[in-house]
């Protein structure tokens, strides 16, 4: 695998670059880029993360061919631990991807091992696949966060804003509460192409409230910020975590697709089960 460990190894990643459709499998494809150099600009350790968590990446445009010579598809469900050595580079995943078309399985199942031997080398932890076929399709419903939308919130914004955790605080006079929050303004871009990267955003929490206003306005102020999402919602978590300092905490995005694939990152510091993989009506 092609290993990036700065984030001046990008340029040699394949996005934002012509790239032929690969002919035939190749696992070489997959761009690994190290996590630790995003944490290094939040003081995040590896060795001492303040979070657990889990990318959830949705693949829909998955194809094999049987035996035979048949083609067959899926749609993939890729859950990358947040404590991986790496993330994968989107484009090289769906080149990855593309490579599976022509090359002959005997069942789903290979398909399957195959995926996520590959993809475990690649992000260097241990990956979980899970394939659904046309007829489960069927069964998929959209949903959406629930809790308290922020949108309500009529506020003026500047467009030019940049994210500043100074507008996060919380008010410790009164008794925690636990509450829900959630937006679907968030938006960021690409650091390599400079492309928008949307998305729906809730986050949990129990403490002293946090003032929505503020959080808003912070989730906003992304709008023109350049980061990858898996980054962009770890600094949202340290942000909050540092500012209004609640007792738990968990932040949840779902980005819409792009490429036939969508990448949902999931934050919290406290155990609980993985979030439910719903899908959004922009998904």
């Amino acid at each position: 695998m092609k290993d990036s460990s700065s984030r001046g190894a990008l340029e040699n990643a394949p996005l934002g670059k012509f790239s032929l459709n690969p002919e035939k499998y190749n696992p070489e494809l997959l761009f690994p880029i190290s996590r630790s150099v995003n944490r290094a600009l939040l003081n995040l350790p590896n060795h001492t993360l303040p979070f657990v968590g889990v990318d959830i990446w949705n693949a829909y445009e998955i194809s094999w061919l049987s035996t035979k010579g048949k083609p067959e598809i899926a749609i993939a469900q890729i859950l990358v631990p947040a404590d991986s050595k790496f993330i994968i580079e989107s484009k090289s995943l769906k080149l990855y991807l593309n490579s599976l078309n022509n090359h002959r399985f005997v069942s789903q199942a290979e398909v399957k091992d195959t995926m996520t031997n590959d993809l475990s080398k690649a992000t260097g932890s241990h990956i979980s696949i899970q394939l659904s076929s046309p007829d489960e399709w069927l069964k998929l419903k959209f949903e959406g966060f629930g809790g308290k939308n922020l949108d309500r919130l009529d506020i003026e914004i500047d467009p030019n804003d940049i994210p500043n955790p100074y507008w996060l605080n919380s008010d410790a006079s009164h008794a925690p509460v636990e509450e829900s929050l959630f937006s679907n303004l968030l938006k960021s871009n690409c650091p390599v192409t400079g492309q928008p990267d949307w998305a729906s955003i809730q986050i949990n929490y129990v403490g002293a409230a946090i003032s929505e206003e503020g959080l808003l306005r912070y989730l906003i102020s992304f709008r023109n910020h350049q980061e990858f999402h898996e980054h962009c919602v770890e600094k949202i978590f340290c942000d909050i975590k540092k500012h209004c300092q609640p007792i738990k905490l968990s932040v949840y995005a779902r980005y819409t697709r792009r490429g036939g694939l969508d990448i949902n990152p999931y934050r919290a510091d406290f155990n609980a089960p993985w979030p439910s993989n719903f899908r959004q009506a922009r998904q």
